[in-house]
């Protein structure tokens, strides 16, 4: 569904796609879903296509990076979420980066979670449907050409990692089922259900310290002033911002709204009284998978990150209740008091130990301070 503010733009025709494609993605039928399905539509829509198969992690990250991508108008990533993470960020280590991200990049859904291609379908007002009809679905929207702005989200961590992430960023129970069901990804997106269920068995606490900027001034407290004065980039203070078009040529953008980890948050920032969580997620889109609407709110280009967290207590019903009306987008209509939401510009989580795992757009991180 357009939304006022959008500009869509329309690719060439004739058009030329690299496809990026992980045939060990999902149940591992991405390369004959694309031979079989994909192909004849693009050919009738006039969209040649170079396709890459990528032999090992990392492989399309450094193509992205290092080759010239002049030749095409657009690129293509038939997988999981996974490889479109290596592509993003892939094309903001070169140092034409500013210009590269303009290139159109689009999601075809050949893994087992397609949480990006299942929020895109969403936001374009389809019907919720899964495998081929998602696929059908994605496929048309690329032959029709139309594209519209992405936001992504800065993350940097304590051990001076900078990333940009499209989905989101976990940590407990969420990420410890995205990462254990690994092992069942041939069943395709019931892997996520059999994940669950295992990790509600051994239901684990997790201790850190939440902070974030809400996206709203909240009622009663008073306007937010301006951005902080020492913006970080990269995890390093730096002075003043400069003004735009004076950064370096190729210097990736200022986090603006974060002050270094090793400070505390600024003072207009929200603080989360509780420390004790059984998972902590902040998505940018619709869908953390096919079947789970977790941020019904959310659009492609709303400059907001959708938070939520769940306290510790929770019991394992009331986590399953939660579960089983997301895949409806309906969990926050149950009121449950351990579960909360809150739109955010920027957050940071601190945990107290280095236990679970952390995730970013479904790939696993080490448990560390990170801010985004």
């Amino acid at each position: 569904v357009p939304h006022p503010g959008d500009t869509y733009g329309v690719l060439p025709r004739p058009c030329r796609a690299l496809v990026l494609l992980n045939p060990r993605s999902g149940a591992g039928r991405a390369l004959e879903d694309f031979q079989a399905v994909v192909q004849p539509m693009l050919a009738e829509a006039d969209i040649a296509t170079t396709v890459f198969v990528t032999e090992r992690p990392h492989h399309a990250h450094e193509k992205v990076r290092d080759e010239d991508l002049s030749q095409w108008d657009t690129l293509v990533v038939m997988s999981g979420d996974g490889l479109l993470f290596e592509v993003v960020n892939g094309l903001m280590e070169r140092p034409d980066w500013k210009e590269t991200m303009k290139k159109p990049l689009c999601i075809l859904p050949g893994g087992s979670g397609n949480a990006l291609a299942a929020s895109i379908n969403h936001y374009a007002g389809n019907d919720h449907v899964a495998k081929k009809k998602l696929l059908l679905n994605c496929t048309f929207i690329l032959c029709k050409g139309l594209h519209t702005q992405m936001d992504l989200a800065s993350l940097s961590t304590a051990s001076g990692k900078r990333l940009f992430s499209f989905l989101g960023f976990g940590w407990g129970f969420i990420s410890d089922v995205d990462i254990d069901s690994e092992k069942y990804r041939r069943l395709g997106n019931a892997r996520f259900t059999l994940g669950t269920l295992q990790c509600l068995a051994k239901l684990r606490v997790y201790q850190g310290r939440l902070s974030y900027l809400p996206a709203a001034p909240e009622q009663g407290t008073s306007p937010a002033p301006g951005d902080p004065q020492v913006p970080v980039t990269n995890g390093q203070a730096g002075g003043s911002v400069p003004p735009a078009g004076t950064e370096a040529p190729g210097a990736l953008p200022a986090d603006s709204l974060l002050v270094p980890l090793s400070q505390p948050v600024p003072a207009h920032w929200t603080v989360v009284p509780e420390e004790e969580f059984v998972t902590v997620y902040a998505i940018y889109q619709s869908h953390l998978s096919t079947s789970l609407l977790m941020a019904p709110a959310a659009q492609l280009h709303d400059g907001c990150i959708h938070l939520f967290y769940l306290r510790a207590g929770i019991s394992r019903v009331a986590l399953l209740k939660i579960f089983l009306a997301m895949a409806r987008g309906t969990h926050l209509d149950l009121n449950c008091p351990h579960l909360c939401y809150v739109p955010v510009r920027a957050f940071r989580l601190e945990p107290r130990a280095a236990t679970g795992i952390m995730t970013v757009d479904g790939e696993a991180l080490a448990c560390e301070p990170i801010q985004g």
